[in-house]
């Protein structure tokens, strides 16, 4: 028998036979190397955690990719401050700057689109924006674009522009009352659009003095939008053609939601409460409140729950809905 030395082998030759053996060093960093992939394997998968600081004055939230989830941020008010923030289980990041005054966002066709002002932007998932449509690419004049809904077959967006806000409130900054004249004076020049995925805008819902200075757009299970007017708090739904609201008042109506066993759900960034109403009764029972601003939640009711940001706070609370 003749017998050679290597490194990690050893052959022996024996009936004309190469049997290999590995070194005992060789073997025991197999043996770690399967340990750790089998720790690896066994620990349970990063999770998202409520509440999340995510930024100055953030507005509205959806989930994207990788079921992280995205925020519009809309900082101090000034030219191109404004952006994205990512929420994932890694932490919370800037995703996408340069906006001015971002509002409602969603997640469609792999992209998320939101607001921001006069504008909507596009962002693909590298962070990349663009201008989707402009103020000129509107039929009529707009002044405030807020909240945005994906529509009912998924092949566009609803947009509120809230009209004239700047006739809302007093020297104080409250919303007047409704019965003083004042009140009677805030002109009705808020509109719904729909914007389809080729940059097409039409008016889905022309003026009216139901729906002073829309707020929250959203769909419902019929594939009907959703309204909420801000300065009048009326839930709005419109059903053939018409604006019909549901009972109750939520002034500073901001988001407008329904669930699949047809509750709806509002908040009020006036009130700093969100609400959930029986799609039945249409009676209201409180979710949450004390906020200083309950702005543009999520809807995710696979997790029994709402995202509602906080604007003032800076912060995105889970709201459990059951």
């Amino acid at each position: 028998m003749t017998m050679k030395n290597y490194s990690h082998t050893k052959k022996f030759m024996y009936s004309g036979q190469v049997r290999v053996f590995r070194s005992k060093s060789h073997s025991t960093r197999l043996i770690l190397i399967f340990i750790a992939f089998c720790f690896s394997m066994c620990q349970p998968e990063k999770d998202i955690t409520f509440p999340a600081d995510v930024g100055v004055r953030p507005e509205s939230i959806t989930r994207g990719w990788n079921g992280n989830y995205y925020v519009t941020v809309m900082n101090a008010k000034e030219a191109g401050d404004g952006g994205v923030t990512e929420i994932s289980p890694d932490g919370v990041k800037t995703f996408f700057e340069g906006s001015d005054e971002p509002k409602g966002i969603v997640f469609l066709n792999d992209h998320l689109y939101f607001s921001d002002v006069t504008r909507v932007w596009k962002v693909d998932k590298e962070g990349v924006g663009e201008v989707f449509v402009d103020k000129s690419d509107f039929p009529q004049d707009i002044l405030y674009l807020n909240d945005v809904s994906v529509d009912a077959d998924g092949t566009g967006i609803y947009i509120a522009d809230m009209g004239a806000t700047s006739y809302m409130r007093d020297a104080n900054n409250e919303l007047w009352p409704l019965d003083s004249e004042e009140a009677k004076l805030v002109p009705a020049l808020g509109r719904i659009y729909h914007v389809d995925l080729s940059g097409n805008v039409t008016i889905a819902q022309d003026t009216s003095r139901l729906m002073l200075c829309p707020n929250g757009v959203g769909m419902d299970n019929n594939g009907n939008f959703m309204v909420g007017a801000f300065f009048l708090g009326n839930f709005l739904v419109h059903k053939n053609g018409e604006l019909t609201p549901l009972k109750g008042q939520f002034r500073g109506a901001d988001a407008v939601e329904q669930d699949s066993e047809g509750n709806y759900y509002i908040s009020s960034w006036a009130a700093g409460t969100a609400w959930k109403i029986d799609g039945t009764t249409e009676e209201s029972t409180v979710l949450i409140d004390g906020l200083k601003s309950a702005a543009d939640f999520y809807l995710e009711e696979d997790k029994g729950r709402l995202l509602l940001p906080d604007m003032l706070e800076g912060r995105i609370y889970s709201v459990d809905i059951k």
